[in-house]
């Protein structure tokens, strides 16, 4: 037989051949049969005051020296605690020890914790944004961080040559930044990173004693083609046996980067941007009474930095990140390089203010990468599945066919967000193939929270059909229009012309394949899409335009519109393309405002949605919460 010894701070427990549970050792020194096989386990139950202050005596009784002495083999030990530790509930407390913390999971009862890209900039002399940096260079910087802490508990001094290491993977090292505090005599206290792209381990200096530890937490990029969000941090005991040294103990943390997140139509808007132009002045002074009537502030770009470009839309898309300790927007930069190149950069990226750019290296940037072809729908319901931040509406080209399709790296991306499951519609059809041109949501205060407006051929012909019956089939189109086309149009002129009449029957199929995956994708009934009145015409190379100005590309703030005005046939007095609109529009409670933008952005294939982007309120769903 064999007794165990041992003192107050050591759990021993013995495990014979053939049991499945082990026996626990008392203090007394109970005695056991030795048997080949039999395991003894060693645990701490405490961490030490000091160095081999606890030890486990084993061995038989009564052998030892001719005094007959009971001498037994003595291991001495140090019990040391570490833990590394996170927000994983989420709830903005670093909890100690979560069982979780190793992990992640979607839903309101999911766990895991969660980092922001330091994609905003807090220090304006500096070229990059923060996660370009690796220096911080004011405490703000530390409040887009998720704090993670180190708590030990031990002895004054590890025994010798053991040490704590914190460490990263090299596939995670362009992801993660992590900072910690370094202070000297002066009370000058700094911030240095010790993890990220050029560190993938860092040596803890020990405190001693019962301490915390506290490291801040960045991440360098947002989830995208190659990288699915989620990073791991370590922290481990080495012990000096093993070259290298050789891990006696790891704990691990697990972060998921916030996603970039899109705000629909019916989110609250915050800023409107526009840029201004010699032809659009008159354009820009008639918005500032929809931006004060929406509560809402206006923001203009100026020359010295449009440099011509008019397209405020098409080159940037405004969104979100969030975490539970902290939100702040974050504007997204089409790979379309042309005259507003600058702006998001230059103008927008600031303190409390992202940015993030994606452009492709090989892949050729055409009209379906401009940012009227990136929208988002209102919450939806789909056939009992929940997205409660909408789902991104993206354009393309027919499935079976060749032809323009949005970059992949700027597709891929937005996938890889994961909260707001894109859908892919039919826009190469269009000749600038942008989802705006045929598909827009306005918000309303019913149970549906929300409409969706499609363009429709066939709802114009039906009103001009109803029109000509009533006599008024001599209704002029384009009074007082700014355009070069100067011809006389009429109701019946528009109803005669057989090649019109085919190219928006084609048209009308287009969008009618759109509104099927609308249906299907969004779980829309009928009841919950308007068709709003549009013509359109092909060019040369059989894509189509707009026959008048399309009223879907329109501006939503609140409950206010900003519709370009069509120019239809008048009648009694008012254009009955207005009056249909109104009638469809302003029972939901919506306001609607016609702006002529002819000159400023329809002469160019445009209209005033393109001319303009509109920063939002976030939601004030967690996202976490969602489970793609």
């Amino acid at each position: 037989a064999f007794g165990v010894k041992h003192t107050e701070g050591v759990s021993v427990d013995v495990l014979f051949r053939g049991h499945a549970e082990p026996e626990a050792v008392s203090s007394a020194g109970t005695q056991w049969p030795l048997d080949e096989g039999t395991v003894l386990r060693f645990s701490m139950s405490r961490a030490s005051s000091e160095v081999n202050d606890n030890k486990v005596r084993s061995g038989i009784p009564g052998v030892g020296p001719p005094q007959g002495e009971n001498i037994l083999p003595q291991l001495f030990l140090t019990g040391v605690g570490i833990s590394l530790d996170v927000d994983a509930d989420r709830d903005g407390v670093v909890e100690k020890n979560s069982p979780n913390k190793a992990s992640w999971a979607w839903g309101p009862e999911g766990h895991g914790a969660i980092l922001l890209v330091s994609c905003d900039k807090e220090f304006p002399f500096i070229p990059p944004s923060d996660c370009d940096s690796e220096q911080v260079f004011n405490r703000e910087d530390l409040l887009d961080m998720a704090q993670m802490v180190l708590r030990t508990e031990g002895p004054q001094r590890l025994p010798r040559g053991y040490e704590i290491v914190l460490s990263i993977s090299v596939n995670d090292a362009d992801k993660v930044g992590v900072f910690h505090v370094q202070s000297n005599s002066s009370c000058w206290q700094r911030y240095v990173q010790v993890l990220g792209r050029r560190k993938l381990f860092h040596t803890v200096p020990y405190p001693g004693g019962a301490a915390e530890l506290d490291f801040f937490v960045e991440g360098l990029r947002f989830p995208d083609e190659t990288f699915p969000g989620l990073v791991s941090i370590h922290v481990s005991l080495l012990e000096p046996l093993g070259i290298p040294h050789s891990p006696i103990f790891t704990d691990t943390v697990m972060f998921r980067v916030a996603p970039w997140i899109m705000t629909p139509n019916t989110l609250a808007p915050a800023n409107l941007f526009v840029c201004s132009m010699k032809d659009n002045y008159l354009f820009t002074k008639e918005i500032q009474s929809l931006v004060a009537k929406a509560g809402c502030k206006l923001k203009v770009c100026f020359g010295y930095i449009n440099r011509g470009d008019r397209w405020m839309q098409d080159e940037i898309e405004f969104g979100y990140t969030h975490a539970p300790h902290k939100s702040f927007p974050v504007v997204l930069d089409s790979p379309r390089e042309r005259g507003m190149e600058q702006l998001p950069a230059k103008e927008l990226l600031g303190p409390d203010f992202g940015y993030v750019h994606k452009e492709p290296l090989f892949e050729a940037v055409a009209s379906l990468d401009s940012f009227g072809n990136v929208e988002v729908s209102p919450p939806v319901c789909v056939a009992g599945k929940e997205y409660p931040l909408g789902r991104i509406l993206i354009g393309s080209s027919f499935p079976v066919s060749a032809g323009r399709r949005m970059t992949r790296l700027v597709r891929d991306f937005l996938y890889a967000q994961r909260v707001q499951a894109p859908v892919e519609l039919y826009s190469d059809w269009l000749a600038v193939g942008n989802v705006n041109e045929f598909v827009t949501f306005v918000p309303t205060s019913d149970k549906k929270r929300f409409r969706m407006l499609l363009a429709s051929p066939a709802a114009c012909y039906r009103l001009f059909r109803e029109k000509q019956k009533e006599g008024q089939g001599e209704a002029t189109m384009f009074k007082g229009y700014s355009g070069t086309d100067t011809k006389r149009v009429t109701i019946n002129k528009v109803l005669s012309n057989e090649a019109l009449a085919q190219q928006n029957q084609y048209a009308q199929r287009c969008i009618d394949w759109n509104r099927d995956i609308l249906k299907k994708e969004l779980g829309l009934l009928e009841e919950d899409i308007i068709d709003m009145p549009a013509l359109f015409k092909l060019d040369k190379e059989g894509k189509a335009v707009p026959y008048f100005p399309n009223t879907v590309t329109m501006m939503v703030l609140a409950r206010v519109l900003g519709i370009p005005k069509p120019f239809g046939p008048v009648a009694g007095g008012e254009c009955c393309l207005e009056r249909r609109i109104r009638a469809l529009l302003e029972p939901l409670g919506l306001c609607c405002r016609f702006l002529e933008d002819v000159s400023s952005y329809h002469g160019s294939l445009g209209e005033v949605h393109c001319g303009t982007s509109v920063q939002r309120r976030p939601f004030a769903f967690k996202w976490w919460h969602f489970t793609p």
